[in-house]
């Protein structure tokens, strides 16, 4: 079996890449699938806007939490094993989602869904880095960029069409990905080959991903309440926040105490993996945060079905796969990295200034213009940032140098849903309230504002307009948050991605004397 420290060939690593590349796509799709239906699903469920951020938000949270611990276990344990045991879960969560009666057990299975899915999304960036040098990697990720933009293409349109198709319903959007699951399961049995690798009194820090990802909890929980449910300045807030740094502290004092922390702190405090750190908390923040209302607007904010909203959505998707795919081959060429980061977090930025000043009846021109902007964007940033962090440790640490960039991103994607949904929820209650002439914090009805086939019709075009109009704010601060990548891949030294699979000696020496 080959050794993890050797380099394979190119047809090797194709073969393995099969069936990573289709787990990757699995976990990809249980999101995008969900993004132009849940409008629909959480109508049907009579759901409010703050549960609507809230199923996504549960499986970003959940994949952010367990996603350093799932690295550890790739440096000590078998990472097939290990991948096959992620989409296990993601599938009994799939199907809980599908079986849901009410939101609050749909927000608990998606959260299930999301161990699964933060397993997949890390342990497919540490088998592929096992398996490539980093100078090679590059042309590889235009495979990865293919594969996040056909599940980002798809994912919309197949959600749309089966919540438009009266007898499939909207929990296939769930079920649909079971067998795709399983077939992934297969096809890696089948073509991954990793050796196995066991190690003796080894020591997971479960309590220190147990404190990061109850702190972070209680603060995102308090950002989806406070100015709704209880005031800023409350004994509400006082608590929360309270209780969030007090476990964020508690966890930091963990980490730097126990052998083998889930969040390595001498690596994080290195110049390269904090700037990348940075980067990707911010990007994380715009994409996850500003990419999954695209959906809403549409729907909701125009009138559009599920299926043209998927459509709608295709030059951001575009944009991801295009950028990446060109960018990955051009870095593999030249073995420089920065520039095309740089130029990422720009254009990014760009894009959702863009996006930031559309309302109710901007032409869909003006839209595709900016999405497609912000895809190309991500497309040159996001997996680079985890590139140049990979390109600077021992393979030895390389499964929990890889899960902690991933931890970051998806913890800027899970603050950027929760707030600017919180941010987008507000808004939109105050000026429906408003246009309805209804008093600030009374409701509305028993009807949800989202369930649009239950309003009558002169309540749904002011519900169009009001969401059309909201929106916007939510992509201009995806836009300011977005700035402060820039500076972060602006000040990174530039760096040259190394041909061998693991460190020189002499850089291994002086990365672990850092």
């Amino acid at each position: 079996m080959k050794n993890e420290s050797q380099a394979m060939g190119h047809r090797q690593v194709m073969e393995s890449l099969s069936g990573l590349l289709l787990a990757l796509f699995v976990a990809l799709v249980s999101s995008t699938v969900v993004s132009t239906a849940l409008p629909r699903i959480i109508g049907s469920l009579n759901g409010t806007q703050t549960q609507y951020t809230w199923v996504v938000t549960a499986t970003l949270l959940a994949a952010t939490a367990t996603t350093p611990i799932w690295g550890k276990l790739a440096d000590l344990f078998n990472k097939k094993t290990l991948v096959q045991v992620a989409i296990v879960i993601f599938v009994i969560g799939s199907l809980l989602s599908g079986f849901a009666q009410d939101t609050g057990q749909l927000i608990a299975a998606r959260a299930f869904q999301g161990l699964g899915v933060g397993g997949l999304q890390a342990l497919v960036q540490v088998v592929i880095a096992a398996i490539i040098p980093p100078r090679e990697r590059g042309r590889y990720n235009g495979y990865l960029g293919g594969v996040l933009a056909v599940a980002t293409v798809g994912g919309p349109l197949l959600g749309g069409l089966i919540v438009d198709v009266s007898w499939l319903g909207w929990r296939w959007c769930f079920w649909i990905a079971v067998p795709l699951a399983a077939i992934a399961f297969v096809v890696l049995q089948a073509t991954l080959k990793l050796e196995t690798v066991r190690r003796e009194n080894v020591k997971i820090d479960y309590l220190g991903a147990a404190l990061i990802a109850a702190g972070v909890s209680v603060l995102l929980i308090w950002v989806s309440f406070v100015g709704n449910s209880f005031a800023w300045a409350s004994w509400e807030t006082a608590t929360m926040v309270g209780a969030g740094v007090v476990l964020l502290g508690a966890a930091i004092a963990v980490e730097r105490r126990v052998k083998e922390p889930v969040v390595p702190l001498h690596i994080v405090v290195q110049r390269t993996p904090a700037l990348a750190i940075i980067a990707s908390l911010a990007v994380g923040v715009a994409m996850f945060g500003g990419s999954v209302f695209l959906g809403q607007y549409f729907q909701i904010g125009r009138g559009y079905s599920p299926t043209e909203a998927g459509l709608l959505t295709i030059p951001l998707l575009a944009g991801v796969l295009v950028s990446s795919t060109i960018s990955g081959r051009m870095i593999s060429r030249s073995g420089k990295i920065k520039p095309y980061i740089v130029a990422g977090t720009i254009l990014l930025v760009l894009g959702f200034l863009g996006l930031g000043f559309i309302d109710h009846a901007t032409p869909l021109w003006e839209i595709g213009v900016a999405m497609a902007v912000v895809g190309t964007g991500v497309g040159m940033s996001m997996q680079n940032l985890v590139l140049a962090v990979q390109n600077g440790v021992p393979l030895s640490e390389l499964g929990v140098a890889s899960a902690t960039i991933t931890f970051f991103r998806s913890l800027g994607g899970t603050i950027g849903v929760s707030v600017l949904g919180a941010v987008l929820a507000n808004r939109v209650t105050a000026d429906l309230s408003t246009a309805l002439h209804v008093p600030a914090g009374q409701s509305t009805g028993t009807t949800s504002a989202l369930n649009l086939q239950a309003l009558p019709p002169q309540v749904q075009t002011i519900v169009h307009t009001v969401y059309g109009d909201a929106t916007a704010h939510i992509f201009m601060i995806s836009a300011a948050v977005g700035v402060i990548g820039i500076i972060a891949a602006l000040l990174l030294k530039p760096i040259t991605l190394r041909t061998t699979m693991d460190l020189e000696k002499k850089d291994a020496d002086s990365v672990v004397a850092r």
